[in-house]
């Protein structure tokens, strides 16, 4: 996105956060690699911008600049979803840019936390084959889906995790998925986390990571956040670090 039009949502954003808050403060799917349950307020759109540099081996890198899911609250219970990604990818001293197959979805909310009960939402996915740049076009559409659990533990603490498969589009073969992370409030603003989490081929070694980050509540509608992670064994070895910003506001009364 140009830097005018980022220029323009940061104004937008700042108005924003002078009108008399009435939902909870806001709640995101990032940094960690755990989908929140949480619900985007009825009619509002919210957006998570984040920018990741990721180094997978000496000679292979990428950089998102930014990716964004975008976040539309229908009602209580479902909001609708997009993924936009523009990444430079390097490797073998050859790099490509461009926009990532768009990914369109959408999120529902099962269950209420009750007793030990989590709060569960379902969030599903499908990847475009050819809405992107044509060099990252894949062979087929994408689909992906994960449960999405919560527990509120303490007034500081909580406990998520999520359970699911993607797939890569190239292959009929799942990927599966699980995260477990806990979130830390430090204070009214400040928060942390620290997570491991992995992926599972069908026809591979899983893949088992870690990492964590913080985030600072800058208003009730606005967010900042940092994180970077690793890897916990040698399959994909490397790491990334992100920075965030992400926001949200009303688009009917």
């Amino acid at each position: 996105m140009p830097l005018h039009a980022w220029t323009l949502l940061l104004l937008l954003t700042l108005s924003i956060t002078n009108i008399k808050a009435q939902e909870a403060p806001i709640q995101l799917d990032r940094p960690d690699q755990t989908e929140c349950a949480y619900i985007v307020p009825k009619n509002y759109i919210q957006l998570e911008n984040g920018f990741t540099f990721e180094k997978i081996n000496a000679s292979a890198g990428s950089v998102a600049y930014p990716s964004t899911l975008w976040k539309y609250g229908v009602n209580e219970k479902f909001e609708l979803r997009l993924i936009t990604e523009l990444v430079s990818v390097k490797e073998n001293n050859e790099k490509q840019a461009g926009l990532l197959p768009i990914t369109a979805g959408f999120k529902a909310n099962l269950c209420q936390e009750k007793g030990i009960i989590p709060m569960i939402s379902f969030i599903g996915h499908i990847t475009t084959a050819n809405w992107g740049s044509k060099k990252f076009h894949t062979r087929y559409v994408a689909p992906a889906f994960r449960f999405t659990m919560q527990h509120t533990l303490s007034d500081k603490i909580s406990l998520g995790y999520n359970l699911g498969a993607e797939w890569d589009g190239e292959s009929p073969a799942p990927t599966w998925i699980y995260t477990l992370t806990t979130g830390l409030s430090i204070t009214e603003k400040l928060g942390s986390y620290i997570e491991v989490y992995g992926f599972a081929p069908q026809d591979g070694k899983t893949d088992h990571r870690f990492d964590g980050g913080i985030t600072y509540l800058l208003s009730h509608n606005t967010i900042l956040d940092i994180s970077g992670g690793s890897h916990l064994n040698n399959v994909t070895p490397g790491g990334y670090i992100a920075l965030g910003f992400s926001f949200r506001f009303a688009v009917k009364k």
